[in-house]
């Protein structure tokens, strides 16, 4: 039970710590709301208070002093510089690591951890010594801020914890701990509501503490002892001078809209002789003065609650696999059946037909609903790669800014997670080797700090996303050069500007003259484009010299379900990707024109694009071999270059269930997975991008087209 609630609150801490980042993240773009300040404040306050109920020392020390530094910030008292952003991120870096090394074991870099603790204690210490010894220098009536600061207050404090706080792993033992730290604490046990023996409910909460708190802390500070169970409890607290407190937001109040003491001497007045639910839209509206307002009944509580975000059901990812692979197999069934009704010899069947219908309609509902589930915005992501970038930029003195677009854009938890690998290369990547040095910026009539932009969006039923940065770009020369010396290509190969960018990919390609901890080892990019493609993902690059570069990679929305195109090729029933072609065509004798001795071309509309022959690429024999197919789909790739895939029938388009090969025939030149049709065949899902690779139509024709810029030019 303990390992599941431990398990629970780090769960929960990946949820505070994006938040904390999202705040930060913010605040580094100039954003200094105060809502933005509460945010973090409370995200790391959270996270202290959860680690301290298991004990966690170290992260409970490192989280008390991260968030020490930013109370006085939120009380104004601390000036957000670029200093202390910069100290804020990494301190937020580092509590991401111990949140780590807490729940996977390991350790930290305790040289690292001592200085960010040296680093936020110094600003701790010189706020402490700026308020015993030196004035505030504002004048009037602000002068005796600090004096006020030290009056002790009496705070009474009713606190019965409901069952489900139980459930989270907080104990209130803890909580009252928490609080004796801000003063002088006298507990009461309210046992009244205990039933006898035999009515006893296991799971039910029945006692209620009543607490005196005597400290010199604001009532805000007390509340957010019990930030960590809001909605786990019923909670009430009030302080002797919440009557004076409520006077000086009204009086604050008053004084914004213009209202003279004298004017206003009325309406100040009425809510004190008022019952109590006569002062609650008074003290509701006192909010946002600096004052602390004043204590809300439960009813008010209730309608808060009822406002609140969407409620929300944790479930174990292998459940919802399961539930994926479950509807996956509905999909097939219905393929089957619709098959099997199609073989009837039946004279009407529309009823059936209606009702078949009706039930496909239903199972792609179904498909769409259970998909959506692992459908998760790509924003988590994101805000780690920001902490890639600020780590990259201090390995390399150079100054760089992450700025993101897109986040909300969804895609599958499965793809996220095995997308993390890939950016981080291409992001470092983009520090080390695209964005010059400071000086040279600056010579460059660049700013001294490098900007890359990572956006991610929907295209064409597909996930797009781009990293671009502003450096230098590819060095073409340098790059094609390289890859002749390591003898990746022949020294005479004439490659197009796109060609040579794409030689980055190539296993063992490195353009790092020494090794670091970023570069330099010829592991990188192939290891990028290894990854995308195991995603069933395509990635391109295009650079401008003196401008930057900019990758592209693009991918399925999901690892399970997919749209496609069924063909016959060679008697052979297979599937193309929908989100691969662009039009589907039956071809003449005219359009077809020879290219070389291999080669052919297909002529649409005035334009000649080559011709690749599936079946003769994938090696499969044909009953007929010297009959040219009639049918083509006209696919684009990543480059931009549009060619014709030849097949010898079209079938119908359809939703198919994804099936990897990988764990049984391995890696199949020209297939990218499989997939069980209607008759309970497999089909092969094709890859287009590799058959057309190995097209001779599509070198003659690339070949040709060289030839053709060269003599123009």
């Amino acid at each position: 039970m303990a390992g599941s609630i431990q398990d629970t609150f780090f769960e929960e801490c990946e949820e505070l710590l994006e938040a904390m980042d999202e705040g930060l993240t913010a605040i580094e773009g100039g954003d200094h709301d105060p809502e933005v300040v509460n945010a973090v404040f409370r995200a790391v306050h959270s996270i202290k208070g959860g680690a301290g109920a298991f004990g966690l020392d170290e992260l409970v020390a490192f989280a008390h002093k991260f968030e020490t530094v930013f109370d006085e910030v939120r009380a104004n008292r601390l000036e957000l510089d670029t200093k202390l952003i910069q100290l804020l991120l990494r301190s937020s870096d580092h509590l991401s690591d111990l949140v780590a090394v807490a729940r996977d074991g390991g350790s930290t870099d305790e040289a690292h951890h001592d200085v960010l603790i040296s680093a936020l204690e110094e600003y701790i210490e010189e706020e402490e010594e700026e308020l015993v010894f030196q004035p505030m220098g504002l004048g009037g009536a602000f002068d005796a801020a600090p004096i006020e600061m030290e009056k002790e207050r009496v705070y009474k404090i009713r606190f019965h914890p409901l069952k489900d706080m139980y459930g989270t792993g907080n104990e209130p033992y803890f909580l009252f701990q928490t609080l004796a730290d801000l003063g002088t604490l006298e507990v009461q046990l309210d046992d009244s509501e205990l039933p006898g023996f035999d009515a006893l409910d296991t799971d039910e909460s029945y006692l209620t503490w009543k607490l005196t708190l005597t400290s010199t802390e604001s009532k805000s500070a007390v509340e957010s002892v019990f930030e960590f169970v809001e909605g786990l409890c019923e909670l009430s607290i009030e302080s002797d001078s919440d009557a004076e407190d409520e006077a000086n937001a009204l009086a604050a109040l008053d004084a914004a809209f213009g209202v003279m003491p004298e004017e206003g001497a009325d309406q100040v007045a009425a809510p004190f002789e008022a019952p109590v639910p006569a002062s609650e839209p008074v003290a509701e509206a006192a909010d946002p003065a600096p004052a602390p307002a004043a204590a809300k009944t439960a009813a008010p509580k209730a309608e808060t609650a009822k406002t609140g975000p969407n409620p929300t059901l944790r479930v174990d990812l292998e459940r919802v696999d399961r539930l994926i692979n479950a509807v996956g197999e509905l999909i097939i069934n219905h393929s089957m059946l619709a098959q099997q009704i199609a073989n009837l010899d039946v004279a009407d069947l529309r009823d059936v037909e209606t009702e078949l219908e009706g039930f496909k309609n239903l199972a792609r509902d179904i498909q769409e609903g259970v998909m959506s589930i692992r459908a998760q915005p790509v924003k988590p992501l994101f805000q780690r790669m920001a902490r890639i970038v600020r780590e990259a930029s201090a390995a390399t003195g150079k100054t760089c800014k992450l700025v993101t677009e897109g986040e909300n854009t969804e895609v599958d938890k499965t793809v996220i997670e095995r997308l993390s690998d890939p950016l981080t290369h291409i992001l470092r990547n983009a520090v080390d080797h695209g964005v010059e040095k400071p000086e040279d910026r600056e010579a460059a009539g660049k700013a001294r700090s490098g900007e890359i932009r990572l956006t991610a969006s929907h295209r064409s039923g597909s996930v797009c996303i781009e990293i671009k940065d502003d450096g230098a770009g590819v060095n073409r020369p340098r790059v094609k050069q390289i890859a002749i010396d390591k003898g990746l290509i022949p020294e005479n190969a004439d490659l197009t500007d796109s060609e040579i960018d794409n030689l980055l990919f190539l296993p063992g390609f490195s353009t790092a003259k020494e090794i670091s901890n970023l570069s330099g080892r010829g592991v990188g990019m192939d290891v990028v484009k290894n990854a995308v493609t195991a995603l069933g993902g395509r990635i391109n690059i295009s650079s401008t010299p003196g401008k930057g570069s900019t990758f592209t990679i693009i991918l399925p929305l999901t690892l399970a379900v997919m749209d496609g195109m069924v063909v016959s090729v060679a008697d052979q029933t297979m599937v193309v990707p929908i989100t691969s072609i662009v039009e589907t065509m039956r071809g003449s004798d005219d359009m077809v024109n020879n290219l070389g001795a291999d080669g052919t071309l297909l002529s649409i509309r005035g334009n000649f694009v080559p011709v690749c022959d599936v079946g003769a690429a994938l090696g499969l024999d044909k009953p007929d071999h010297d009959q040219p197919p009639g049918v083509y789909l006209l696919v684009e790739t990543e480059t931009g270059q549009r060619s014709a895939l030849a097949v010898d029938d079209i079938h119908d388009q359809r939703q198919v269930v994804i099936k990897s090969l990988d764990g049984v025939c391995g890696n199949i030149p020209g297939v990218a997975a499989a997939t069980i049709l209607g008759d309970g065949k497999i089909a092969m899902i094709l890859d287009p991008e590799s058959i057309l690779a190995a097209s001779p139509s599509a070198a003659a024709f690339d070949t040709e087209r060289r030839l053709n810029n060269a003599i123009a030019s």
